[in-house]
């Protein structure tokens, strides 16, 4: 008899495979193996018809039990199960057990068809020849912008239109641990609502550790100066 094709699936795989029906039970489920991952004597195979019945294929002596018993039929599916506990099971997904490969940054460089290599090509970021002078207009906007709005430390401020996230600002200047050129302001929120306590990677900007996050570094043009002073939770509640 001529090779069937056949859908081999199991919980790890599924793909086309030829299956001849001379073998017998045995052979096929070495053969299997090496497609699953499934030692043969953990096997448990189906053989799925298109009516959608499931036939064992399975005999007490597999060694002497040829496949052509079974009504193979092109492009039917052989269900291969694993009666390992999942406990026993490899992980196929999982990657923590696989050394991460870093291509060397010479190498990388070399490439032609490499995002780095279309950005030469394309003259974008530090590849731009005016992209010094476009990070120094960032920068001058927004020393502008902390200028236009009286933005200076120790005074009170708010942040954007949230009523509720108003402070102090403690910093005005770069953050090195915050990407994008330009100042930062920074400030001590009267409520422990912010990112951090005064402090990003290991830089302290103002204050001292704190288990509580009062502080929040934002972009000049989100900050409000005024006369914003602490909000009184208790002020509206009724006496009792």
């Amino acid at each position: 008899m001529a090779d069937v094709p056949l859908y081999v699936v199991s919980d790890y795989t599924s793909s086309e495979r030829r299956i001849t029906p001379a073998w017998s039970i045995s052979q096929l489920k070495t053969k299997l193996e090496t497609i699953t991952g499934i030692p043969p004597s953990c096997q448990q195979i189906s053989l799925k018809t298109s009516s959608g019945e499931k036939i064992a294929v399975e005999a007490p002596d597999e060694e002497s039990v040829y496949l052509q018993q079974f009504p193979l039929a092109p492009y039917a599916e052989l269900l291969v199960g694993d009666t390992r506990p999942a406990s026993a099971r490899p992980n196929f997904s999982s990657t923590a057990g696989v050394e991460k490969y870093v291509l060397p940054e010479e190498e990388y460089e070399k490439k032609t068809d490499s995002v780095l290599a279309w950005k030469k090509t394309e003259k974008l970021g530090r590849f731009d020849p005016n992209a010094a002078s476009h990070e120094q207009a960032k920068i001058s906007a927004i020393a502008q912008e902390i200028e236009v709005r009286g933005i200076a430390v120790g005074k009170r401020c708010q942040i954007g239109d949230d009523d509720s996230r108003r402070g102090e600002i403690k910093y005005v200047g770069d953050v090195k641990e915050i990407p994008g050129p330009g100042a930062w302001v920074g400030i001590q929120l009267d409520e422990p609502v912010g990112k951090n306590d005064g402090s990003i990677g290991g830089s302290r900007y103002w204050g001292e550790e704190s288990q509580l996050k009062h502080g929040v570094f934002v972009r000049p043009d989100r900050v409000e100066v005024g006369d914003f002073p602490a909000l009184d939770d208790l002020e509206d509640m009724e006496e009792i």
